[in-house]
């Protein structure tokens, strides 16, 4: 099954909008993983592979470091701890400042793939709770 460039973008803009909204600008990064996934998609089923195969080789390209979400955990923190003192479609945007907030406390770790599954993450999560109640309390939110 042919695959052109745009159906590359499409998923990893799909992926950027959800959970790194951050890097939705960068439309070089989204350039060039779509590219380089089209590449390792043609030369896969040129090789003899599998259409599941080279969606395994493509997904690979596309999503290398994105599997934890510095929003995501953020956004998880708020719903779950803060969800009740804003509407739904507030979410996102307070998500979002809270993102920045919070980056000092994310650099102080070192984040990788599966860094979720970590004792650290439970500490990060922690902090990351504690930094926006603050954040709350001290704007009477």
């Amino acid at each position: 099954m042919e695959k052109d460039v745009t159906y590359y973008k499409e998923r990893l803009q799909n992926l950027l909008s959800n959970s790194f909204p951050e890097l939705v600008p960068n439309t070089a990064l989204i350039e060039q993983r779509s590219q380089w996934a089209k590449i390792v998609y043609d030369g896969a089923i040129r090789s003899g592979s599998s259409i599941e195969q080279c969606e395994y080789y493509t997904d690979h390209i596309l999503f290398e470091k994105f599997h934890f979400s510095k929003f995501e955990t953020v956004s998880n923190i708020i719903n779950n701890n803060f969800g009740n003192l804003m509407k739904h479609d507030e979410l996102k945007s307070f998500s979002l400042k809270m993102l920045k907030l919070c980056a000092p406390i994310f650099d102080k770790y070192e984040l990788s793939d599966d860094f979720a599954y970590t004792y650290d993450f439970d500490k990060l999560c922690m902090e990351i709770t504690a930094s926006i109640l603050s954040w709350i309390n001290q704007y009477e939110f």
